[in-house]
């Protein structure tokens, strides 16, 4: 009995959680695996609708943008008033979305299935990365990696749903993924609970009453490094896009491979992402967050340039090298965002993961359109300049300068 009055303590500032940490990052894993049936069901679709690479842009495009703009707008209000039990909530509608998408008979029914899976990832992001702040004590970098992994982990699952559930069992195996939706529901409720008992001693009002308000001149550098990071992961998220949702169909096209052979490729992408994402964390707690955001787009540039000019093999290495550089900065750059405007955790965390998926959408829509006009090749090759951007990272003001500004 002892034992449950001390967890149900509310934690100090120095404490990390570590339980409320993995658990919030298995529930992150299980809404990410929902998404991940999405594109895994491109060659599905393609071949069971006839659809065109722009359809199938424009499903990214519907699932992501909602995610996108909803994620900032439930940000800034569980900022002012945090909604712990809208976790749950949100994965419900993921599951009425799974069971849409696994009957759907037509187009239209599959987008407003896809709608339904979108809105339950707005809901979840902002305040799951919420419940991931407030259990990391002092290790913010590694309590946010913890939590993200889960997600890139879940996405990572996209190439192993496909070859394992949907090729065998077609557009119905998606009914298999309403019980994950279920099991991440029960699992929520439990972490809700414990979010709701922070609450009191623990609250974003404390949070945001610590920090210094900035002056007109720190506002204006805020806005600028914002600015800044917005346009990395503006080229973070368009290259994740084409690599996940149409390397295989480069694969398949260049290889002569089997749809299932051919997420092998995307696989290894994604794993590796998941890998670099939880590095990069603690990486940041040591090294600083800009030197990891710089180092995470820059270090995969050339290697992104050589990808569409080599041979199946060596593609499957520099995959894996470019996924894990890549995503490296994944978590870094909600942590670094929330450290630039304390006290916004869900807003932050809304922009900044939120944008990713709304420019993954744009890039999805973009990319297929330009595929169907010019052709995998070429399209490939022009998206391998999207990491030279990184440059841009040298704007950012460094990790003790946004330290001295709320001092």
């Amino acid at each position: 009995m002892q034992k449950t009055n001390n967890k149900s303590k509310p934690p100090t500032t120095s404490q990390t959680v570590y339980p409320i940490l993995f658990i919030i990052g298995l529930c992150h894993l299980l809404n990410d695996s929902l998404q991940a049936v999405i594109p895994a069901m491109f060659p599905i679709l393609e071949k069971s609708f006839g659809l065109t690479f722009t359809q199938l842009g424009l499903i990214t495009f519907t699932l992501n943008m909602v995610s996108s703009v909803m994620q900032p707008l439930i940000g800034i209000y569980t900022d002012k008033r945090p909604m712990p039990y809208a976790l749950p909530l949100g994965l419900t509608s993921s599951m009425f979305g799974m069971l849409g998408l696994a009957l759907a008979p037509n187009f239209l029914t599959i987008l407003i299935s896809v709608l339904f899976i979108g809105l339950g990832s707005a809901i979840f992001h902002p305040e799951g990365s919420r419940v991931a702040y407030l259990a990391a004590g002092t290790r913010r970098g590694l309590a946010q990696s913890i939590y993200q992994v889960g997600g890139n982990s879940g996405q990572a699952l996209a190439p192993l749903i496909t070859a394992l559930v949907l090729v065998p069992l077609g557009q119905f195996g998606a009914i298999w993924f309403t019980l994950i939706a279920a099991l991440a529901v029960f699992f929520l409720i439990h972490i809700s609970k414990w979010y709701a008992a922070q609450m009191k001693a623990f609250s974003n009002n404390n949070i945001r009453h610590t920090a210094r308000k900035p002056d007109k001149k720190m506002s204006r550098s805020i806005k600028n490094a914002l600015i800044v990071l917005v346009f990395l992961v503006f080229a973070r998220s368009w290259y994740a896009a084409a690599i996940s949702n149409f390397y295989a169909f480069y694969a398949i096209e260049n290889y002569g491979l089997t749809i299932a052979k051919s997420q092998i490729y995307v696989f290894t992408f994604l794993f590796m992402g998941a890998v670099g994402t939880f590095f990069g964390g603690p990486l940041a707690d040591r090294f600083g967050k800009k030197n990891v955001i710089l180092i995470s787009l820059l270090a995969p540039a050339p290697l992104a340039l050589v990808l569409p000019h080599i041979g199946p093999v060596s593609s499957i290495i520099l995959l894996a090298s470019i996924g894990f550089l890549l995503m490296s900065s994944f978590s870094v750059s909600v942590v670094y965002a929330q450290e630039l405007v304390p006290g916004k955790i869900g807003t932050m965390s809304g922009l900044i993961v939120g944008l990713a998926f709304g420019m993954g959408a744009i890039g999805s829509v973009a990319l297929g359109s330009l595929i169907d006009l010019f052709g995998l090749t070429t399209t490939m090759i022009a998206i391998s300049l999207l990491p030279l951007l990184g440059i841009l990272t040298y704007l950012l003001p460094s990790d003790e300068k946004v330290r001295q500004w709320y001092k």
